[in-house]
């Protein structure tokens, strides 16, 4: 079993992936909406480099209101022409997503930059968008819940409550797959970018039930990739955009 995450665009590689005949588990952030490292991606787009460039560097900065200004006078009159812009370009993404893992054994959620409604509605057999649902593979009970933490009010993201009512519909697993990681912060920050990423409820999860796994993505430059918890093996499976690698489950550990 592979499993990959935060493939952000990477239709290449991942087609490569899915070639390979494993059953894989996709953890989230599909489509690229902003590569920070060179701000490609839909934004940019949609919107163009030049652009897309003032909004980060105002962000970056951490001069929030005057990137909602710009944003804002960018849009202001044309809203449903940008949307629109958007909204094709989304939709173009995943369908090139789908033409990667076509005719793959391939189980997929979501992540906070993702559109899971679109996701339900493009993927097709043997391709599988789950979450909040218990699948098996190799006699192992996996349990996958999509969404990202909250932070901009993209439809991907989540809040702490929403995910932790999705955990308490499960019950003990054998691995247990999310987008985002437990608060633990060494698997939580991001040492480049500098954000924090974790859901509480993930941890109390693991705590409680113990699942003999736990693999997530999102945190793109992590402190740390692995971590236990009791005796939960906790694993980043990485930035695929950037490495292009799957990581391979092994149930030995």
């Amino acid at each position: 079993m592979l499993l990959v995450s935060d493939v952000h665009g990477a239709s290449g590689a991942l087609a490569r992936v899915a070639a390979s005949g494993e059953p894989l588990l996709i953890l989230g952030d599909l489509i690229n909406f902003i590569d920070y490292r060179d701000n490609s991606g839909i934004l940019s787009d949609v919107v163009g480099q030049a652009f897309t460039d003032d909004l980060v560097r105002l962000r970056t900065a951490g001069e929030y209101a005057a990137a909602s200004a710009l944003w804002g006078r960018y849009t202001g009159g044309r809203e449903r022409e940008v949307r629109a812009g958007f909204d094709a370009a989304v939709t173009d993404a995943y369908e090139e997503i789908v033409d990667a893992i076509a005719g793959a054994e391939v189980y997929v959620t979501y992540g906070n930059v993702d559109r899971p409604d679109l996701m339900r509605e493009i993927l097709h057999a043997p391709n599988r968008f789950v979450d909040t649902e218990v699948i098996e593979i190799d006699g192992q009970r996996i349990d996958i819940a999509g969404g990202g933490m909250r932070a901009l009010g993209t439809p991907g993201e989540v809040s702490e409550e929403q995910m932790a009512a999705k955990l308490s519909q499960l019950g003990p697993v054998d691995i247990l797959c999310t987008h985002v990681p437990p608060a633990i912060p060494a698997l939580a920050r991001d040492v480049v970018g500098g954000q924090t990423k974790s859901f509480r409820s993930v941890l109390d999860y693991i705590e409680e039930h113990q699942p003999r796994f736990h693999y997530f993505g999102d945190i793109h430059q992590p402190q740390a990739v692995a971590w236990t918890i009791g005796r939960t093996q906790c694993r980043n499976v990485g930035y695929f955009r950037a490495t292009g690698r799957p990581y391979r489950h092994d149930p030995d550990i």
